[in-house]
Order: structure tokens, then C-alpha cells, then sequence
């Protein structure tokens, strides 16, 4: 009889080391469901993470995209402007060199006047005869300037 109660006792604490292994691996088996799906929330916040960070850049290419554009059209203006100023310097320069060629022709006439009369010559600025001057074509031509159109022709 003692073997008999031998075996129940091995066949009990077979049983239970059964038991004991299969509590071990529903044990582990939730543990590796738990570890899977805390797996999967970080993966998921990752990927939700992602994708604010791209609608955040697509955002930011949006506004320099638009700034981008902005100061090109800025830029078009500002060089239409500088080519319009550019033009009125040129005419101006011109006129104005056509208005140094007129004083000096007269400071020539007035200092060979001067000459002729014995007087001293300064080379002054100061003409006794208007008739001369405008009876010249060459100095009516300066007289008859039209006034710089440029800026109101180039803006249009």
C-alpha cells in the first residue's frame, strides 16, 4: 500500500507541476499581449507624431512659399521702378548737359563781348543780348524740352 500512496502523491504533484507550468504560460502569454499592445500604442503615437510633424512642414512650405512669392513680386516691382528712375537719370543727365553746353556758350559770348570791350572778363553768367541767344536754332532746341515721361509711360 505504500507504493500506491506513493504514486497518487507523484500523480498529484504532476498535476500540479502541470498546473503550475500552464498558470507559468498564461502568465506569459498575457504578459507578451500586454508588452504587444503597449508595442503597438507607442508605434501608433509614433506614427501619429509623424504625421503632425509633416502637416506642421507642409504648413511651414505654404508660408514660404507665399513669402517666397511676396518678395518676388516685390523684387519685380522695385526693378521696374529702378529701370524707370534709371531712365529719368538719363534724361536728366542729358538735359543737364545740354544746360552746362548752353552756360558755357554763353560765358564764351559774354567773356568775348567783355574782350572786344575792354572790360575785364569773369566768365560770369550774365548776357547782354537775349536776342543772339534765341535767334540761335542750335539754343531753341534746348528751350523746347518735353518734360520727362518715362515714370507715367513705363508704370501703365
Amino acid at each position: 500500500m505504500a507504493s500506491s500512496s506513493g504514486n497518487s502523491s507523484q500523480i498529484q504533484n504532476s498535476g500540479s507541476d502541470e498546473d503550475l507550468l500552464h498558470q507559468r504560460k498564461r502568465k506569459r502569454m498575457q504578459s507578451n499581449r500586454e508588452s504587444a499592445r503597449r508595442s503597438r500604442i507607442r508605434k501608433q503615437k509614433h506614427v501619429d507624431d509623424l504625421t503632425d510633424q509633416i502637416n506642421q512642414i507642409k504648413k511651414d512650405n505654404a508660408q514660404i512659399l507665399t513669402t517666397i512669392n511676396v518678395t518676388t513680386q516685390q523684387f519685380v516691382h522695385v526693378e521696374a521702378d529702378n529701370s524707370v528712375l534709371r531712365a529719368q537719370m538719363g534724361e536728366l543727365s542729358q538735359r543737364l548737359d545740354y544746360l552746362n553746353e548752353i552756360i558755357n556758350l554763353m560765358n564764351n559770348n559774354y567773356t568775348n563781348t567783355n574782350c572786344t570791350n575792354g572790360a575785364s572778363t569773369t566768365g560770369l553768367f550774365e548776357f547782354e543780348n537775349h536776342d543772339d541767344f534765341m535767334n540761335n536754332p542750335w539754343n531753341l532746341m534746348y528751350l523746347n524740352q518735353q518734360p520727362i515721361m518715362a515714370a507715367e509711360m513705363l508704370r501703365y
